[in-house]
Parts: structure tokens; C-alpha cells; sequence
């Protein structure tokens, strides 16, 4: 019989305690610098290809176009009920692969695509408006998101609330059935609301949109690119009433639009689980600093699906320190910090339909711990 066989009930209750015990990110300020952290990665991880950036592009293309071969030729004549289940097999498919295909044109966003802007912004442009995102409103916001991470006044995006601001209606959704609702809505509606009414995004002195190019969200220099990001989104809208007119709009939802949902949804579930966790701070004016707001953050394991992600799943924590890095050579490079962060790094290998009820569960809200934590805030659900 094994030790555990003669542990007590109060000795496996302490273990499971042990278990349980969530390690935070300390909130000291980190005994090395973004130098030496860039220092102990070797230097080819900075290093962008055209060639090997393209070469994942078309290696998407190349089984989106399969599966779009699949649906259009070979689903609609499998018998019944056969039919009935190739059909959510090839949407979740296809919408994990377009996934993959956001990640791409989100790197062009940050520069990590090559070493020629314009190559990066066309390619961006082209990947982001064929998946309804206004490229360069969502380059520019989610540029100040990297600027401003774990700040509870200027971050961007799932910045937590204090107990205070918690609409009325909070403590009735704090059980099962108002978790499962505010996971659904977000991962359903959560990505087109954010750009269309700024939900979840930081607080702005008035009316926020992704396709507004005079609101506050971006600068007089920056505008005539969000025309620009507005001008793409609807030339794919017009494309898709092309499609509807010739095919039918049952034929373009099957085909885009059920695909096009499952995007949005890992989209939204990623930055949500990147960000929530109990384990992470997050800070107010008089204590945040860029360095502990990047590491305020966590690499997560959504197994097979890391590659077709393009590892942005299991590297956020170095995306975050160096997010002009190519994703091949992010792997490598987390590796060799990961060393260095020690406690300041960290990763949940939680299985994802796990993680996400359970942060959904525990981070209703931050709040500060008392005068030792004065600046500091928590995730806390006690309602």
C-alpha cells in the first residue's frame, strides 16, 4: 500500500490545500531588466524571413482551400445523417485554421512579419479584412494594449473591474447558470461588440468604436488608416453580398459565417485566458510599470491546437516582452528566459474548457489587499 493509503483525513486535506494554492506573480519590481532578458535569447530568434513568414501563410491557405474543396464538393452528397456531422466537423476546422491565419496578420501588426513595414501592413490589411477585422484600428488599439498591460487606468482590453463599478446585476450571474451565460455571450458576441461598442476595452471620456476614425481611440495622424481598415472590412462585406445574390445566405453562413464565429470565439477565449488568472496582478497609476505589467500575464496549453495557432497560446509571456519576434522562434526564446523570470513567468497546463469556467468562477473583480498591497490589485469573487 502507498503513503497516501495511511495519510489522515486532515493530512490529505492539507495536501489538497497544497494543490490548490495558486502561486502569484510577484509584484516586486524583477531583479533583471527587458536587456538582459533580450541578452540570454539567442540573437536569430529576432531575426524575420519573408520566406519562411510566407511560408505559413500558404501552408493555411493550403488546408483552408482544402476544406473549402471538402465542403463545397463533398459534404452536401454524403447521406444522412453523415452530412449532419461533417458539417460542424468542417466549421470547427476550418475556424480553428482561419484562427491561425488572424495570428499571422496579427504579427504583421506588430512588425513581425518581415522587415518591411509596408509588406507587413498590405499582408496585414488583406488577412484582416478577409476575417471582418479593420486592420489598422485594431493594430493601433492593440499596440497601446502592449504599452499599457495590467494597467487598471489605460490598458486596452478585459481590463477587470473593482468591486465598485460591478453593475447591479453581478451577484445574480455569480452561479452556474450566469457563468455559462457570460461565457457564451462572450465567446459568441464578445469579439464584434469590443469593436463596434468598445465592451470589455477601457473606459473613454465618450463613445469608443473600432470603425470611427474620429473617436477617442485614435490620434488625428492615425486616421486616414482607420478609413482605410474601414474601406477593407467593406469590400469583404460586399463580396460576401456577391456570394449571397449568386449562392443564397444559408450557403455564405455555412460556408463563412459558421467559421467565421468559431474565429471570433477562439479569438476571444485566447486573449481572455491570456489575461484572467488569479495568479496575476494587475496595478494602478502609483504602482504599475511596463515591465511588471508584460509579465502580468500567462502562457496556457490548448495541446495540438498550440501549432495551428501558431504557439501564440503557449509564448504570450515573451509576445509580450518582445513582440516584434517572429512566432517560429518564439518557442526557443521562452525557453531560454524562462530561467531568468523564474517566479515571474508563468504557465497553467489547466485543460482549456477547464480554465475558462473556472476563471470565469474566480475573477469577477480585483481588488487591493490592504496598505502592503497598496497599488496593487487581485482578482476576487466574493460577491
Amino acid at each position: 500500500m502507498g503513503a497516501g493509503g495511511r495519510m489522515t483525513a486532515k493530512e490529505r486535506e492539507a495536501q489538497q490545500l497544497c494543490r490548490n494554492v495558486v502561486h502569484r506573480v510577484p509584484t516586486e519590481k524583477p531583479p533583471f531588466t527587458l536587456g538582459q532578458l533580450k541578452k540570454a535569447i539567442p540573437p536569430h530568434c529576432f531575426e524575420r524571413s519573408v520566406l519562411r513568414s510566407f511560408s505559413y501563410v500558404v501552408y493555411d491557405f493550403i488546408i483552408v482551400s482544402a476544406l473549402l474543396y471538402l465542403a463545397l464538393c463533398h459534404i452536401p452528397n454524403l447521406p444522412s445523417p453523415f452530412n449532419y456531422i461533417a458539417w460542424p466537423l468542417y466549421w470547427m476546422c476550418q475556424g480553428c485554421v482561419l484562427t491561425g491565419i488572424w495570428v499571422i496578420a496579427h504579427e504583421c501588426g506588430h512588425h513581425a512579419f518581415s522587415d518591411y513595414q509596408l509588406l507587413d501592413d498590405i499582408v496585414g490589411l488583406v488577412l484582416h479584412s478577409a476575417l471582418l477585422v479593420p486592420y489598422f484600428s485594431w493594430k493601433y488599439s492593440h499596440r497601446r494594449h502592449h504599452s499599457n498591460t495590467g494597467s487598471l487606468e489605460r490598458d486596452e482590453v478585459f481590463v477587470p473591474r473593482p468591486k465598485s463599478s460591478l453593475p447591479w446585476f453581478s451577484k445574480y450571474l455569480n452561479n452556474a447558470p450566469g457563468r455559462f451565460l457570460f461565457l457564451f455571450v462572450s465567446l459568441t458576441m464578445g469579439w464584434p461588440l469590443y469593436l463596434a461598442f468598445n465592451v470589455s476595452g477601457r473606459p473613454y471620456p465618450r463613445f469608443a468604436c473600432h470603425y470611427d476614425p474620429y473617436g477617442p481611440i485614435y490620434s488625428d495622424r492615425e486616421r486616414a488608416q482607420i478609413f482605410i481598415s474601414d474601406a477593407g472590412v467593406i469590400a469583404v462585406f460586399y463580396a460576401l453580398y456577391k456570394l449571397t445574390v449568386a449562392f443564397s445566405l444559408g450557403w455564405v453562413i455555412r460556408i463563412y459565417g459558421v467559421p467565421l464565429l468559431v474565429v471570433n470565439g477562439w479569438l476571444v477565449l485566447i486573449t481572455y485566458l491570456q489575461h484572467t488568472h488569479a495568479a496575476l496582478p494587475h496595478y494602478d497609476s502609483s504602482e504599475w510599470d511596463w515591465l511588471r505589467g508584460a509579465l502580468a500575464t500567462i502562457d496556457r496549453d490548448y495541446g495540438i491546437l498550440n501549432k495551428v495557432f501558431h504557439n501564440i497560446t503557449d509564448t504570450h509571456v515573451a509576445h509580450h516582452l518582445f513582440s516584434t519576434m517572429p512566432h517560429y522562434n518564439a518557442m526557443e526564446a521562452t525557453k531560454a528566459i524562462k530561467p531568468i523570470l523564474g517566479e515571474y513567468y508563468q504557465f497553467d497546463g489547466t485543460p482549456v474548457y477547464k480554465a475558462m469556467y473556472r476563471e470565469a468562477k474566480e475573477c469577477v473583480y480585483v481588488e487591493s489587499e490592504g496598505d502592503k498591497s497598496k497599488g496593487v490589485y487581485w482578482y476576487n469573487n466574493e460577491l
